[in-house]
């Protein structure tokens, strides 16, 4: 039996005409256009829309190609590049008094997932832990935009962020159910891994079994609650922020560490030879 050749797109109306155009925002984009478009770029897998019929990936060839790959590859480096250049041009000593950093030998320090991080006035970032896309550009945001408000206590979903709704099914798709997958598999080597990045055991909250607080970034913190499976109801994971946290970081910078957060704790997972799949 032969298999059916795949067809590449040629446009985005090529992916669009086979999405139900109902602008549900389910997949996290505003409209279908805007999924669309995002599949088409590279940035977005159309199994993503959870209305589109399992058929479709069968005449459509959207594998990410190396040369789409290295584009976004490149993107992010230019987007690192362009926030190393406006790093260059703030006062540093003052930026680290406005956030309650420390400042000495021409460096700004403040602790980041639990772990000492620096950036000079080139833009140069130093740890002792790898640092990628996913820490950088957060780091180098908070640095530049963070207003300093202190947290306040009173804990809200991703969706009651500013511009949280747009993002907040895209959040849990690709934080809370992922989390929640090891939590479930794993749920001691789940506890590790977020006390290995600082996080702390508080009171539960929520009425949940387990809560957890983290801080990505000094004044973001983050509240994991879990809920264990129980008579007859299935388990369930959802992540709280200070309601202060989008005058920090922007949602969109939230979403990207939360989502970079559940991937390094799979890899974790996974290197210590636990496997989530």
């Amino acid at each position: 039996m032969n298999t059916p050749q795949k067809k590449k797109p040629q446009n985005v109306m090529d992916i669009f005409k086979y999405l139900d155009k109902s602008n549900c925002g389910k997949c996290g984009e505003k409209t279908c256009l805007a999924f669309a478009s995002a599949v088409f770029q590279g940035k977005r897998n159309i199994e993503e829309c959870p209305s589109v019929d399992k058929a479709v990936y069968t005449h459509l060839s959207l594998g990410k190609n190396e040369k789409r790959q290295n584009l976004l590859e490149k993107n992010q480096q230019e987007t690192l590049e362009f926030l190393k250049g406006k790093i260059r041009d703030i006062d540093l000593a003052k930026r680290a008094e406005a956030l309650n950093a420390k400042f000495s030998n021409n460096r700004l320090t403040l602790k980041m997932l639990g772990k000492d991080f620096s950036v000079d006035q080139n833009g140069e970032i130093y740890s002792d832990i790898h640092v990628n896309q996913w820490v950088a550009a957060p780091f180098f945001y908070y640095v530049l935009h963070g207003k300093g408000v202190p947290v306040s206590g009173e804990w809200i979903t991703f969706r009651e962020l500013k511009d949280g709704m747009t993002r907040f099914n895209f959040f849990q798709k690709r934080c809370e159910e992922p989390m929640k997958k090891l939590a479930d598999m794993y749920t001691d080597l789940f506890d590790d891994i977020v006390r290995i990045f600082g996080g702390k055991k508080v009171e539960e909250l929520f009425e949940s079994d387990i809560s957890l607080v983290l801080h990505p970034l000094p004044l973001v913190p983050m509240l994991i609650c879990y809920w264990k499976p129980e008579d007859g109801l299935g388990s369930s994971l959802n992540i709280f922020f200070d309601k202060t946290a989008d005058q920090n970081l922007s949602a969109d910078t939230i979403f990207t560490l939360g989502t970079g957060m559940a991937q390094m704790f799979e890899k974790i997972a996974h290197k210590h030879g636990f496997h989530t799949m």
